[in-house]
């Protein structure tokens, strides 16, 4: 198996977010953890429970991505499905306004 270097560059909150919340998804597909965007540790059942506690943990790298102000508008929260969703309520109309003045 071959190892491959990705470098996405971190989300500062003046980048796209668009373009970055694509690369980030592909990241996570690659990386077997795209799930964690999908269900919240409340909607697992006990026995899948560890597994996806393992799965949110990894998928918690995506901190890694973030420059140190939007890091500080998430780190509250808990899930990466919260973490998505808070980006997506801080982000994403906002560029959808810098597209419309391209």
């Amino acid at each position: 198996m071959t190892s491959m270097k990705l470098n996405i560059e971190k989300f500062i909150g003046k980048n796209y977010f668009g373009l970055w919340k694509i690369k980030m998804k592909a990241l996570l597909t690659h990386n077997g953890l795209a799930v964690a965007l999908k269900v919240t540790t409340r909607e697992t059942s006990s026995s899948d429970g560890e597994k996806m506690y393992g799965i949110q943990e990894k998928a918690h790298s995506i901190f890694l991505c973030l420059g140190d102000r939007v890091l500080s508008e998430v780190s509250r929260e808990t899930t990466i499905v919260g973490v998505w969703k808070k980006f997506e309520d801080l982000y994403l109309l906002l560029n959808l306004f810098q597209i419309d003045s391209i």
